[in-house]
């Protein structure tokens, strides 16, 4: 029986890893906290600039870069190119990533509605 263990603990170890990954980033989720950013941003191919640029494409994309959107001249320095970790840097607190942004959202303090927000994008803007 002991030969069957290593292979039972391999397998809850994977299983429990699975659930982990899944947990962390919930498309589903992440729908739901961007209901918070739908007042100001859209996500359609085409779509509008609200008060905040259409957020389609945004994953790679450079910053400042949406066409018809006035950015702070803050955000056209600041260098950045969107990927998960320089979004979920930015959607901490905004303000302290790139001072005098025109983005007056506070930002998201939890780290799992962050992973699922960014997860969301990608799943949408596809």
């Amino acid at each position: 029986m002991r030969t069957f263990r290593l292979p039972v603990v391999v397998a809850a170890i994977a299983i429990a890893l699975t659930f982990s990954a899944a947990d962390a980033a919930n498309v589903k989720k992440g729908k739901k906290v961007f209901k918070k950013c739908k007042a100001c941003h859209t996500l359609n191919a085409g779509g509008k600039n609200k008060v905040g640029p259409n957020l389609n494409g945004v994953i790679g994309r450079k910053a400042a870069m949406v066409k018809g959107f006035k950015y702070s001249t803050a955000m056209k320095g600041s260098g950045i190119t969107w990927d998960d970790a320089s979004l979920d840097q930015y959607l901490t607190k905004p303000k302290k990533m790139v001072p005098k942004t025109k983005m007056a959202f506070a930002g998201l303090k939890k780290k799992s509605q962050r992973d699922n927000l960014i997860a969301y994008l990608k799943e949408a803007t596809k």
